[in-house]
């Protein structure tokens, strides 16, 4: 199998105007399409969209915890812009050696990381 890239990342929502306002307003990512699934782009190569999962004949079981990183400029910075329009984060910025992390999740609990390495990650371990 060849792999071209990731088009998209999926995420299940329980409200799609409530979802809409935190990713396209709170988030501020920009929106490339608003059909059935409005869709966020991430970065250059990657969009996300918002699944209400009952319109595809399914339901919302839980928010996916496993989460997705969003790589930032700085994740201090970002936290603070984003704490001040209401985000709460889940602890403090971890800062691994390598890279600054802070966690979050979206109105849905769906996980999110803010990410920024700072130096390459050492192979040795």
């Amino acid at each position: 199998m060849i792999v071209e890239r990731t088009d998209f990342i999926a995420v299940p929502v329980t409200d799609m105007e409530r979802s809409k306002a935190f990713y396209g307003e709170t988030l501020g990512l920009p929106q490339v399409t608003d059909g059935g699934f409005p869709e966020y782009q991430l970065g250059e190569n990657v969009s996300l969209y918002l699944l209400s999962l009952e319109s595809i004949g399914g339901a919302f079981r839980a928010p996916h915890d496993a989460g997705f990183a969003l790589r930032v400029p700085d994740v201090h910075d970002t936290r603070r812009e984003l704490e001040e329009k209401g985000v709460e984060f889940h602890g403090e910025v971890i800062d691994t050696g390598v890279c600054h992390m802070a966690f979050f999740a979206d109105p849905d609990e769906n996980q999110m990381v803010l990410h920024r390495r700072y130096a390459p990650p050492d192979a040795t371990s």
